[in-house]
């Protein structure tokens, strides 16, 4: 019996750790990503014909090998499939610990622990929302903020628009889930650098910490560019 249980528990350990794995490795992707997206982002910067021949580049890039959009698809899969494998890791594991901790403590010490770890779960609720939203509006239906109208093919258009003076409240939303983002990201980059063994030591961790506050200052700050200097008229249709 005794045998049994040290195999069971070996095994949930084993188990536990290629989740990690899987989280550490699927956010890695996400951070790659929403890093090259954000640089996209602020093509806009660049006016209306430069952001749309960046748009127009990602679906012909890998062409004449690829079809039309081709990469783009191969992308969206991929994003898909570590999105698929961050939530399910990230449900397990949160599964677990509760488990593992069935009676709840009468008061919870937070003192040391930091606000984007504590707002982990809901934050990645939050942005997982957020993201169903960008996709309905920016992709599957392109959706025109301004006038209600869908199907708008013309990128800088749709993404100006959206963050436009009388669409403030869009910006509003769009900053919110930029905060999400960014805590996010912090406790995200620490994460996955200790899961991958780079905290073993105080100073080791104190950089992961610090890489936690580069990695979401640029890519939050980045993102929140474009909508306030939509906002506010600097970019403009």
């Amino acid at each position: 019996m005794a045998t049994t249980e040290l195999v069971k528990g070996v095994r949930a350990t084993h188990s536990t750790i290629a989740l990690k794995l899987a989280m550490a490795i699927s956010g890695i992707v996400f951070i790659l990503f929403v890093l090259a997206h954000m640089y996209g982002n602020l093509k806009a910067f660049a006016g209306h014909d430069a952001y749309n021949e960046y748009a127009e580049h990602l679906r012909t890039l890998g062409t004449p090998m690829l079809p039309y959009a081709g990469f783009l698809w191969i992308l969206r899969v991929g994003l898909l499939v570590a999105l698929i494998v961050h939530v399910v890791s990230a449900v397990v594991l949160w599964k677990r610990a509760a488990a593992a901790r069935p009676v709840k403590y009468a008061v919870k010490k937070n003192v040391a622990s930091s606000i984007s770890s504590r707002t982990m779960r809901w934050g990645g609720l939050t942005i997982l929302l957020f993201l169903i939203w960008h996709l309905l509006q920016f992709t599957i239906v392109k959706i025109d903020i301004t006038d209600g109208s869908t199907g708008n093919q013309d990128p800088y258009n749709l993404l100006v628009g959206a963050f436009a003076d009388q669409s403030w409240w869009m910006t509003v939303i769009y900053l919110l889930a930029m905060v999400a983002l960014g805590l996010h990201l912090h406790h995200g980059t620490f994460s996955s650098l200790q899961t991958l063994g780079y905290t073993n030591t105080a100073t080791s961790r104190a950089r992961a910490r610090i890489a936690g506050w580069i990695v979401a200052i640029v890519i939050a700050g980045g993102f929140s560019l474009v909508p306030l200097f939509a906002l506010f008229g600097v970019i403009s249709k």
